[in-house]
């Protein structure tokens, strides 16, 4: 399974396989008890992590940016539990970990599903960025060399 594949679900918990889409919903697997099930895109909708942005205060970066922050720290700042830990726990780790993060609109609700999705992420050994940087270096290699030269100016 690769990180490209990886969905949330509105309305459900979790993280989910996208498997398969039809014209009225898709087909997931549930990344933490392996269940397959249809979601109907009536009640659903789907959301690819890659596509997934964080305000920071300058621009915004990708959810795999912050999960990698939390990689590179774990040995230094080990990740909290969401479940246990009060909202100013949770805020100060993600300002040690991450403090581009905009505390205007990040809220800690945000912060504790960033936590369990790691969590859930680390436990499926499934945090494994490389492919997307490297494909998002190439397509911008891509497009920069498909661009026409800018006409050059004449006096």
């Amino acid at each position: 399974m690769e990180y490209r594949e990886i969905v949330s679900v509105t309305g459900l918990s979790g993280l989910y396989q996208l498997l398969s889409t039809k014209s009225d919903g898709a087909i997931v697997r549930n990344i933490g008890d392996k269940t397959t099930k249809f979601i109907s895109a009536r009640q659903h909708n789907v959301t690819p992590l890659e596509s997934i942005e964080v305000y920071t205060v300058a621009e915004n970066v990708r959810l795999h940016n912050v999960f990698q922050k939390m990689m590179e720290h774990e040995t230094t700042v080990p990740p909290i539990d969401q479940k246990t830990a009060n909202k100013d726990a949770i805020a100060g780790y993600f300002k040690t970990v991450f403090p581009e993060f905009d505390e205007d609109r990040v809220y800690v609700s945000d912060m504790k599903k960033m936590l369990k999705w790691y969590d859930l992420l680390k436990a499926n050994d499934l945090l494994h960025f490389r492919a997307e940087e490297e494909a998002t270096e190439e397509g911008a290699e891509v497009a920069a060399e498909g661009e026409a030269p800018a006409p050059e100016a004449t006096a």
